[in-house]
């Protein structure tokens, strides 16, 4: 992909794509600007600190940004959060109900950096769960009981 210096010089060429080709390649374009950013600042946000007040970072244990198995300041093993956005919404046994991405990614802003909620559609939450959702690309999506609608339909059985 493209990159380009500053904001200015990419609605420049925004604008001459929208003018050259109509409004339609101008809308990819811009989309496809938007996830840019959006998947950069996530990727800056899971690397730093400030999303908690402890020091610590998402990558105190998801390691090499997510991309490799991790560990929690306890020792244990954590998996890779490749494909990790694709297998969520999902029951979690422990708290007895169904989370999404973002609770879970609240989860560990809250309890492993000892940082304040985001709200879901704050601009840091956008990135970071377009960040997550970017190490999912091409991955099959995989919801927990779907597979097997008999099992879903009798879970005591």
């Amino acid at each position: 992909m493209f990159r380009f210096r500053s904001k200015k010089t990419w609605w420049i060429a925004a604008s001459a794509i929208a003018a050259c080709c109509g409004s339609s390649a101008a809308s990819a374009a811009t989309s496809q600007y938007a996830m840019h950013e959006a998947i950069q600042e996530g990727t800056q946000l899971f690397a730093s600190s400030a999303l908690g007040t402890n020091g610590m970072s998402c990558m105190t244990c998801h390691r090499a940004g997510g991309r490799t198995e991790g560990r929690l300041p306890n020792g244990k093993r954590i998996p890779s959060l490749v494909g990790t956005a694709a297998t969520f919404p999902h029951y979690n046994q422990r708290l007895g109900r169904v989370v999404t991405l973002d609770m879970q990614l609240e989860h560990c802003i809250q309890g492993g950096l000892g940082g304040k909620p985001l709200a879901y559609d704050s601009p840091k939450m956008v990135a970071l769960l377009s960040y997550l959702t970017s190490l999912s690309q091409g991955k099959p999506i995989h919801l927990q009981g779907l597979g097997n609608p008999q099992a879903a339909a009798n879970p005591a059985k």
